[in-house]
């Protein structure tokens, strides 16, 4: 696949994505990291974050995913997510009732780890909030 990506992103409710693209990006473990095709085989563990998939004519959708992992072989990119949506499929409210219990949950955190993952779900959800702002995305 030297001109494209086969990817695939799937949730426990649903096939969310199913096609052909330019590159994915996708939010690994240890930071984002893009695949292209004939992109060496990796599977990594996905952090909570936003899947960029660009398609041939150069147009970025970005898909909401809380964590899971990639599989990152020859036939393409299949992300197992543990949540996993369009972007712009969230409302803001929804997006600020999520950032309300972030909050209380790193507030509640009391170990370092505990912390730093309340922090990470807390980060996200200000991202798609901003994301949200300047995409124009609507209360649902």
């Amino acid at each position: 696949m030297a001109d494209g990506v086969k990817v695939e992103i799937v949730s426990p409710e649903a096939l969310v994505l199913s096609a052909e693209a330019r590159s994915v990006t996708v939010p690994g473990a240890e930071g984002y990291m893009t695949v292209l095709g004939e992109h060496a085989p990796v599977m990594t563990v996905l952090r909570p974050g936003f899947v960029t998939v660009t398609d041939g004519a150069g147009t970025a959708t970005r898909y909401f995913v809380a964590g899971g992992f990639a599989d990152i072989s020859d036939d393409g990119v299949a992300i197992l997510a543990e949540e996993a949506r369009p972007a712009d499929a969230f409302g803001r409210a929804e997006i600020e009732a999520r950032i309300s219990a972030g909050q209380a949950a790193l507030d509640a955190a009391s170990t370092p780890e505990e912390k730093m993952a309340a922090q990470t779900a807390l980060d996200t959800w200000k991202n798609l909030l901003l994301e949200a702002g300047t995409a124009g995305a609507t209360a649902h």
